[in-house]
């Protein structure tokens, strides 16, 4: 080691130190057992009373909260205002509170913010916390922001790219910036994974498939375990040619591994009865997991069910071509595969699924970033686009020829949902969907715990 790498280490070594002693409240006792001087910042609750008025009792609340489950609670709140005063405020909770889930709390709220006063936090913790948890997630959310800021360096290049027409030249970036999503999301998926499957075929041209579409489900609850036993009830009925997923497979961070424990109980037992293949994709939780997108898709070469051979690809089934897409990053590279895998498709029928709805009445509303970037590949040129994300089912009116669909109930604690100006059909509840097509009908049917039809939709040509 150089003498001056040396010099440096020790100088933030030192900074650091200097820095959570800061935080120790005045008149607390340092290592040697000497009394620390009086900090000249405001105090905890000089902040509190600085912030606006409904937030204000809940602030003062954190410092005068006995339950460490309670401070939780009420500093996840104040994290989502979003205000400079909460941010504030949460900052000086920060290095006072003595309990590291609160500290881990207020850095899982406020650490995404790109403020400097929140960088600095983030320094300060990720150097000196004495809980190692608490120091990584403050880790992980300073390598999140600059990677993101970096990623956006490269999104400027290519929409250069694009608009100078620079074919070769946006082939190329968009090649980098797969890289990029594993670099700024902190999953270990490499580029070579996320490139998408060569087309394949499931089923004849010439015959008509049923299939199966289910979202939100993989929490090993008593409620996924009653929807996967209707799935098998229908299925004996009316038998499934395969099924797809919705995303949001396994909560609440995705899979660890291949072998994870929790594919036999939360997968195999529930869906290998079914005696078909189930093409996934991915949603929001099961990119949480740094090696779960990774897992997921090994986990194919392991299961007689399991299909994910990348993050997005395309197969044909009867008179239908499906299109799995990753929604979790609508990225460059994937929309120039998805806009030339439609355009050479000569199916009867197109239907693409991905786990984020572009329209939707539920909890998260319309997806601005699927409008803008996903929505005009699809116009006049897919019949169906369904998701999950949403713990719900709906149907909600076409755009441009496409027809939106959710069925995001298959197992997780459902949302109530109203109908909006969109909604053909809305309901907070558990289920799955029904897809069946032939040369002429497509039909949508939203199923229930007690394997009965609850709604149903055709399109035809």
């Amino acid at each position: 080691m150089t003498s001056r790498f040396q010099a440096l280490v020790l100088s933030i070594s030192l900074l650091a130190a200097n820095a959570w002693g800061q935080a120790k409240p005045p008149g607390s006792r340092s290592n040697s057992g000497k009394a620390a001087p009086a900090i000249q910042q405001p105090s905890p609750r000089d902040l509190a009373n600085r912030l606006k008025p409904e937030m204000r009792e809940r602030g003062l609340a954190v410092l005068g909260e006995p339950d460490e489950v309670a401070r939780i609670r009420i500093a996840t709140e104040l994290a989502r205002t979003g205000t400079p005063e909460s941010m504030d405020f949460l900052i000086s909770v920060l290095t006072s509170d003595r309990s590291a889930r609160v500290r881990y709390a207020i850095i899982e709220g406020i650490g995404s913010r790109p403020s400097p006063r929140v960088r600095e936090a983030l320094e300060m913790v990720a150097a000196s916390d004495p809980e190692a948890g608490v120091a990584i997630l403050a880790l992980e959310k300073m390598r999140g922001q600059r990677a993101r800021e970096l990623r956006e360096l490269l999104a400027k290049r290519i929409a250069m790219a694009r608009r100078d027409g620079d074919k070769e030249a946006l082939r190329k970036l968009a090649a980098e910036d797969e890289r990029w999503i594993s670099i700024t999301t902190g999953a270990m998926l490499p580029a070579f994974l996320r490139a998408p499957a060569a087309a394949f075929s499931v089923k004849a041209s010439d015959q008509p498939v049923r299939v199966l579409a289910f979202g939100d489900f993989g929490t090993g609850s008593d409620m996924q375990k009653k929807i996967a036993a209707a799935m098998r009830d229908y299925h004996g009925q009316t038998p499934f040619d395969f099924g797809i997923t919705l995303g949001d497979n396994f909560y609440r961070a995705g899979m660890d591994s291949p072998s994870d424990p929790r594919w036999q109980t939360w997968y195999s037992d529930l869906y290998d009865p079914l005696g078909i293949k189930i093409y996934a994709t991915l949603g929001n939780h099961d990119w949480y997991g740094p090696d779960s997108p990774a897992a997921e898709i090994l986990y194919s070469g392991r299961s007689p069910s399991w299909r994910l051979p990348s993050p997005y690809y395309t197969f044909t089934a009867g008179q239908v071509q499906f299109f799995a897409i990753d929604t979790n990053e609508m990225s460059e590279a994937q929309l120039l595969w998805l806009d030339a895998a439609i355009s050479e498709s000569r199916a009867r029928w197109k239907v693409v699924y991905g786990h984020h709805p572009i329209y939707s009445a539920g909890a998260h509303g319309e997806n601005p970033v699927l409008i803008a970037r996903l929505l005009p590949l699809l116009k006049e040129r897919v019949d169906v686009y369904i998701a999950g994300h949403d713990h719900d089912m709906q149907h909600l009116k076409p755009e441009g020829g496409v027809h939106f669909f959710i069925a995001g109930g298959g197992g997780q604690i459902t949302r109530q949902v109203g109908p909006g100006p969109r909604s053909n059909f809305a309901r907070g509840v558990n289920g799955f969907a029904v897809l069946e097509a032939d040369r002429n009908r497509l039909r949508v049917t939203y199923i229930g715990t007690d394997s009965k039809p609850m709604y149903e939709h055709t399109l035809q040509k």
